[in-house]
């Protein structure tokens, strides 16, 4: 293994999509990168993203990232060598709830604002994109036919190549355990190969991100949740096309995965599985007949208003951060890159991303929560 280097322009935290983007797009850009993950790159929440790709969100910022993301994983396999598996079969979501109309109505019409396709269907018309599902109770759906999928280790690999061979230095199964400091300068990082001399530190640790801003003296609330998925067994029939299908306000979530489906909900525990397949019974009755494959477990990183926090530190001269992405890490990584080269630059970002500033919280209600949190 190589010895750490002495000294890094700026050292990031985190080898998720979020970190090396991060590493590739300040690579390119001429700076002196050294990117540290504990465990494997990807290794993370990444590892356990179902893949999604989507601009169908209920603000400004989050769709400029979402279409940032689905622009760059469309042509990543051109622009990096790397074949992702990017399709867009489409986001569907069913509202189970009169009363949510009109958020889905406003959402749809902010996306068609920026150029997003999306449209209020009714349940009949839901029921021809995802033939497997039963629209029972479904009021109405919003269908959004340019979202789509990827494949998450695939991207990881794509960037970290890109960023080594731009120079920048990748260590894995190296763990921060300080971050130094001379008064509001940052000098060093700790870790557990040695120490690192710099002056830039950013924070793209996902679900353990509390740990590293505590350490840099900024204070990040971000928290894990637990989240867990089912895969099926094969499902006769199972069209080649299945769109990511989201039940709301239950937020009950299925996908294709090979020959079976994969299918989720917030929460975890013992009670999950049966409160699983409940939900599944009446959505997709289809899959009671295919059994379960294989399960895992993961970790969200969230905020209080389910938001993430980007930017840069008021009180630490040069802690970067981006984290806390309830589960869009994954499809806004290819425009986070982009937004942290800026900020590292100290030019504006393509994108505004200002009101997503740890600070807001200092300020309730500055942000609005995203409503269509999966």
């Amino acid at each position: 293994m190589a010895e750490m280097p002495e000294r890094a322009g700026v050292v990031i935290v985190g080898g998720g999509v979020i970190g090396v983007s991060s590493a590739f797009h300040l690579a390119e850009a001429g700076a002196d990168v050294l990117l540290l993950e504990r465990g494997a790159l990807g290794a993370g929440s990444t590892a356990k993203a179902a893949g999604g790709v989507r601009s169908s969100f209920t603000s400004r910022v989050n769709i400029e990232l979402g279409l940032r993301g689905l622009a760059e994983y469309e042509r990543f396999a051109d622009r990096f060598g790397q074949e992702i598996d990017f399709r867009r079969d489409g986001y569907l979501y069913l509202i189970t709830e009169p009363a949510d109309l009109p958020v889905f109505e406003s959402g749809v019409r902010l996306q068609n604002s920026f150029g997003v396709p999306s449209r209020i269907i009714d349940a009949a018309e839901a029921k021809r994109h995802n033939p497997l599902i039963s629209v029972d109770g479904v009021h109405a759906a919003v269908w959004s036919p340019e979202d789509g999928r990827a494949t998450p280790d695939s991207v990881v690999q794509g960037y970290a190549r890109a960023a080594r061979a731009r120079g920048a230095t990748l260590r894995t199964g190296v763990g921060v355990e300080g971050i130094e400091r001379d008064g509001d300068q940052i000098r060093a990082v700790r870790t557990s190969a040695g120490v690192v001399r710099t002056g830039v530190v950013l924070c793209a640790a996902g679900a353990w991100s509390a740990r590293i801003g505590e350490l840099a003296g900024c204070p990040l609330p971000v928290r894990p949740e637990r989240r867990e998925v089912v895969f099926t067994g094969p499902i006769g029939g199972l069209p080649e096309s299945v769109p990511l299908t989201v039940e709301m306000p239950s937020a009950f979530y299925l996908h294709r995965e090979g020959p079976g489906l994969a299918l989720s909900f917030p929460g975890g525990g013992s009670e999950w599985l049966p409160a699983l397949a409940e939900l599944a019974a009446h959505r997709v009755p289809s899959v009671l007949d295919a059994g379960i494959r294989t399960t895992w477990s993961g970790l969200y990183e969230v905020t209080p208003d389910r938001n993430q926090v980007v930017g840069e530190a008021a009180g630490v001269s040069r802690f970067l951060y981006a984290t806390g992405f309830s589960g869009h890490g994954f499809q806004m990584g290819p425009a986070i890159g982009a937004v942290l080269r800026d900020l590292y630059l100290g030019r504006p970002p393509e994108i505004d991303v200002s009101e997503l500033d740890v600070r807001r919280f200092d300020r309730p209600l500055a942000t609005a929560r995203e409503h269509h949190v999966v």
